[in-house]
């Protein structure tokens, strides 16, 4: 295989793009580089018909960076896979709301790549939305104002009751600690990203509790505008998963969610993310 095989087309005119002639399992140097470019770019790629057990999955995933363990509470796939997460909606394993994957630590991931193991007969999609287009549509006032503040990030209403009940207030390493609370942290409303300069919109309605240095009030109906700007059509996609995909999003820049629209059918994803930074607000 050799780099001119990698294809990309655009899925949306802001956001998303399919990949076609590729093999995740068998990448060159020169494929992995293509494919990191059109990630800043596209910010969400997809892969079609790839045959990734768990270990080519954490292959692929490791040639994006370091990997993290599966998060900072729940247990991995197993002993030999621990930095597999298993969403698996017969055991809570749903995400229906927009939100960017563990912006409650310090350091949330550079990325997430996402694996279908069992989907539902109808349904089950994932939606992604672009916070650098949700920043831009701020108008010029707004974005000044948000340029400067801080928002808290707080993950406990999802996981303090698994991390006490079912780990015995013993999480797994991150950041190089062993999560045994989870304490809100304060990010930047607006991220640099650190490798193409542009600014996003770093809220989200899954995480954000709300703003530091400004009223309740005020924080509730800032938020408010700011979550509005977050996943607006003409900003987003929507993956409609069959077996074989795999898709790789920037986590610095973007936001999804799965919509629960497949009642009690069942539905397992394995996601893998990318070790980040701490996110920096603008100068």
């Amino acid at each position: 295989m050799t780099a001119t095989a990698t294809a990309f087309e655009p899925l949306t005119a802001t956001i998303g793009a399919a990949v076609s002639g590729v093999d995740l399992g068998d990448l060159t140097t020169s494929a992995v580089a293509d494919i990191r470019a059109m990630l800043l770019e596209r910010k969400v790629l997809v892969f079609r018909d790839q045959g990734l057990t768990p270990t080519t999955h954490r292959a692929f995933a490791a040639a994006f960076g370091e990997l993290t363990p599966a998060h900072p509470v729940v247990p991995g796939l197993d002993a030999d896979h621990p930095e597999i997460y298993v969403l698996d909606s017969g055991d809570g394993g749903k995400a229906p709301v927009w939100h960017t994957d563990v912006t409650f630590t310090r350091t949330p991931p550079l990325g997430s790549v996402l694996r279908a193991v069992s989907l539902p007969p109808t349904g089950g999609d994932t939606c992604w939305t672009d916070l650098e287009a949700a920043y831009r549509a701020l108008s010029p006032p707004l974005r000044d104002l948000a340029d400067r503040l801080t928002a808290v990030h707080d993950g406990r209403a999802d996981f303090e009751e698994y991390l006490r009940d079912r780990r015995g207030g013993e999480g797994n390493l991150w950041e190089g600690e062993r999560v045994r609370a989870l304490e809100p942290v304060a990010h930047p409303v607006v991220r640099v990203h650190p490798e193409t300069g542009r600014r996003s919109l770093f809220v989200n309605p899954g995480f954000t509790t709300h703003l530091l240095d400004v009223t309740p009030t005020e924080s509730q109906a800032l938020l408010g505008v700011f979550f509005a700007a977050i996943g607006r059509p003409e900003h987003s996609m929507r993956h409609r998963w069959r077996a074989g995909d795999v898709v790789v999003w920037d986590n610095r820049s973007t936001a999804h969610l799965a919509v629960d629209d497949y009642g009690d059918q069942h539905r397992v994803m394995h996601r893998i993310t990318i070790r980040g930074d701490r996110p920096v607000g603008p100068s």
